[in-house]
């Protein structure tokens, strides 16, 4: 597959990028907004494209062409404003997704959060961020694409252990950054996480042998 990862100088973003690079199953291709982030996703095995979730819905078709995949796992961060969690964790994914669908193309995996479908779990000290998350998560179940949703937990920047959990109302938890960009890459052509949900955390199942089998099966 032609992958476009969207949000892949962040840090999940990275590790998806190496490790699609490494594994050579598929081409990978960095959509970055700044030309000087270029030359270090270069060296991680990625083409680039320059794309800008505030633009065009048309601008971001532009630079889909001729992928037939999209990941997208961006985010405003924590340092920025509301309007920056509207403008990109929610209007930039819906941009893609309808950008995605203009373009033909039918896979589409996105990077929600944990417990985004439950407001009862929302924190009150990020539920913007978490309005966003769960909206942009509805407009992906309107549409037509063959999707994914993965909600990670807490995320952690320790080494991944390629062991997971996932489940639709698990206990709170966290994750390796690295992890979760093993559950994007092993799912990108399992159709038995076509259309479906899930929420993300460490745990016994092992990424590459058992997403499937062990860890989707309990669903």
């Amino acid at each position: 597959m032609n992958v476009l990862v969207i949000g892949a100088n962040g840090q999940i973003g990275k590790f998806l990028v190496q490790q699609l690079a490494q594994e050579g199953k598929h081409q990978v291709t960095a959509m970055i907004r700044k030309p000087e982030q270029a030359d270090a996703l270069k060296q991680l095995g990625a083409n680039v494209v320059i794309g800008d979730l505030e633009g065009s819905v048309d601008d971001l078709a532009e630079a889909m062409k001729d992928h037939n995949a999209i990941v997208f796992t961006a985010g405003s961060g924590g340092s920025t404003g509301e309007d920056k969690t509207l403008l990109i964790d929610l209007d930039g994914a819906v941009k893609t997704m309808e950008a995605a669908q203009q373009q033909g193309i039918t896979r589409y995996i996105l990077v929600s959060a944990f417990g985004a479908d439950q407001r009862e779990k929302w924190s009150d000290a990020i539920k913007p961020y978490y309005v966003a998350k769960h909206y942009a998560d509805r407009a992906l179940f309107a549409s037509d694409l063959n999707y994914t949703i993965i909600r990670p937990g807490g995320l952690k920047n320790e080494p991944g252990t390629g062991k997971i959990s996932v489940g639709t109302d698990l206990k709170p938890g966290s994750i390796p950054r690295e992890d979760v960009a093993r559950v994007i890459a092993a799912s990108l052509q399992e159709e038995k996480t076509y259309r479906m949900a899930f929420d993300l955390i460490a745990g016994d199942d092992l990424v590459e042998d058992d997403l499937v089998e062990d860890a989707l099966g309990k669903l």
